[in-house]
């Protein structure tokens, strides 16, 4: 009888604690869920969830403990007050202790906190490692299983990115080497997380892009820039950027493991990332050294930027572009290899009024790159109508446009002031270059500005005196005619000295009756002329005329 009232006893306390658990297990898979809404999260926090959950962090039963971190970063992830108030609950010290004594599962849903609360801010990263996450984390990478290095190395590439100094830390803890035998491993997911990371690192600084060089990993990403995984060739590709950015010597060192011109195929790419950062890789090399912007331009590659700027919008646009400006500076030639590949229209297209600021402003640039060599490739900008563009653009992104439309100067954005920049700078290289005088007469406007108008004069007073084809045409298309009215109008201007220069040099290519013919007022003393003869013979008769 005492046996059976015991263990009739023993079963409701174990249906009491068996409740217990249930219910503990329910109420963290229930957060949990709540948690992936971000409606939820004001509800959540205010209801003091994080002094909730603190507890079952070091539950006895694995799957509470598992469901309670995941919770939490959830939590993190979504909102950085809450990442800022789990610091405060000293909630780290517990998970990164869990990360070197918890199973696989654990370890997991840790790593996922540190990685939330990472994510958010600098401040916050640095709080993680001053909790010593990283060490955990570094040994993490060490794990077995592929999904605890996978979650470790997604953490660590979360503290890497905000700064150097989280970075240094990073390669201090040892993580790099570790990382790079991530991408070797067979798991696609893991290997894109461990090339992330590693972006992460070395984006930095030269030092740090060094380390991970060191740690032997370009030639292991190099032959996967031709992966047919699409997520993993994008980070393949913004790894490689990173390294190749710093110096000449890590771009070399890119270049070498023969990316070319297997990366210009990833322009091609039905992944709009993959080919954003295929360009980006392919125009930090080319910064660098006429020798490497050479070698894109006989690899075949800029006929694979040209198209993908013609077939791309917004910022993935722009380090194509900036790619096609970078090898235009170096050399006539490679200039020259740009306008070939049909370059000029696609840089044109982007200084379309659709395409926001920063490219057109990068567009001009490039533009004025090309233009800058010598006479022919101005002439080729010429026909493509490039200075009446760059005219519109410096006019209309000037200080005197935004006072025009009622605005301070400083109402101008930054970009509007680089694309004004860019483009005054773009017309006065290729207006310096500029033989064609034709070529000159739709922007030589009184409209003209006077700081762009003394460049354009100064050019048409360089080419005249040894031209006598060109000063005929200038007669005949009327620019002689507007070069004396302009002298006209800004004959008390503070601009009046150096355009009086320049015109003075442009008269004396011609007969003093022409210029007067064309002067300002000319038809008027004419006609007073022609009155005075007129009033002479009616008051003294048809004699004193004749005599």
């Amino acid at each position: 009888m005492r046996g059976a009232v015991a263990a009739g006893g023993a079963r409701t306390v174990q249906n009491v604690l068996d409740k217990y658990q249930k219910d503990r297990l329910a109420f963290t898979q229930v957060v949990a869920n709540l948690a992936l809404r971000e409606s939820n999260m004001e509800a959540l926090q205010t209801s003091g969830i994080i002094s909730l959950l603190r507890p079952l962090l070091a539950d006895t039963v694995p799957s509470i403990q598992q469901c309670a971190a995941l919770a939490l970063g959830r939590l993190a992830n979504h909102n950085e007050e809450v990442a800022e108030a789990i610091i405060a609950s000293k909630i780290l010290p517990q998970l990164v202790f869990s990360l070197s004594e918890q199973n696989r599962f654990y370890k997991k849903a840790a790593a996922f906190v540190v990685r939330a609360i990472a994510k958010h801010s600098p401040h916050l990263a640095k709080a993680t490692v001053d909790a010593g996450a990283l060490t955990a984390l570094t040994n993490c990478l060490e794990d077995f299983d592929p999904t605890v290095k996978e979650s470790t190395a997604w953490a660590i590439g979360y503290i890497a990115r905000h700064n150097a100094e989280l970075a240094h830390a990073v390669q201090e803890a040892g993580a790099i080497p570790l990382l790079v035998l991530c991408i070797q491993e067979p798991e696609l997911s893991l290997r894109r997380i461990a090339a992330s990371a590693l972006s992460d690192i070395a984006k930095h600084s030269p030092e740090l892009a060094q380390a991970v060089v060191d740690a032997n990993v370009i030639p292991l990403l190099a032959p996967l820039v031709n992966t047919q995984d699409n997520k993993l060739r994008r980070q393949v590709c913004a790894a490689l950027a990173q390294i190749a950015k710093h110096t000449v010597d890590l771009a070399e060192n890119v270049v070498e493991a023969d990316i070319f011109p297997t990366v210009f195929t990833a322009l091609r790419s039905p992944d709009l990332h993959v080919r954003r950062n295929a360009a980006t890789l392919i125009c930090e090399i080319t910064k660098h050294t006429v020798e490497l912007a050479q070698l894109v331009v006989n690899s075949g590659g800029i006929a694979a930027v040209v198209a993908y700027v013609s077939e791309s919008e917004g910022p993935a646009q722009l380090p194509a572009i900036m790619t096609l400006g970078y090898v235009a500076a170096f050399l006539e030639t490679l200039a020259l290899a740009v306008i070939v590949a049909k370059g000029v229209p696609a840089l044109m297209d982007a200084l379309d009024d659709r395409h926001p600021d920063y490219i057109r402003a990068a567009a001009a640039w490039a533009l004025g790159q090309i233009g800058r060599h010598n006479s022919e490739h101005a002439k080729v900008l010429c026909d493509a109508a490039v200075i009446p563009k760059m005219l519109h653009l410096a006019i209309a992104t000037s200080p005197a446009a935004a006072a025009a439309a009622g605005l301070p100067s400083a109402g101008l954005s930054a970009e509007q002031s680089d694309l004004h920049t860019k483009a005054k700078r773009a017309l006065k290289a290729i207006l310096e270059k500029t033989l064609d005088i034709a070529a000159l007469d739709p922007v030589l406007q009184l409209s003209t500005p006077p700081n762009i108008l003394k460049h354009i004069v100064h050019q048409i007073a360089k080419v005249l005196p040894h031209n006598v084809v060109a000063r005929r045409a200038f007669v005949t298309s009327g620019g002689l005619q507007r070069i004396q009215e302009i002298s006209h109008a800004y004959a008390k201007d503070a601009h009046g000295a150096v355009l009086a220069e320049f015109i003075t040099a442009i008269n004396a290519c011609y007969p003093e009756e022409i210029i007067r013919y064309y002067s300002p007022g000319y038809t008027a003393t004419l006609l007073n002329k022609l009155d005075d003869v007129a009033n002479l013979a009616a008051n003294e008769g048809p004699a004193a005329v004749v005599s």
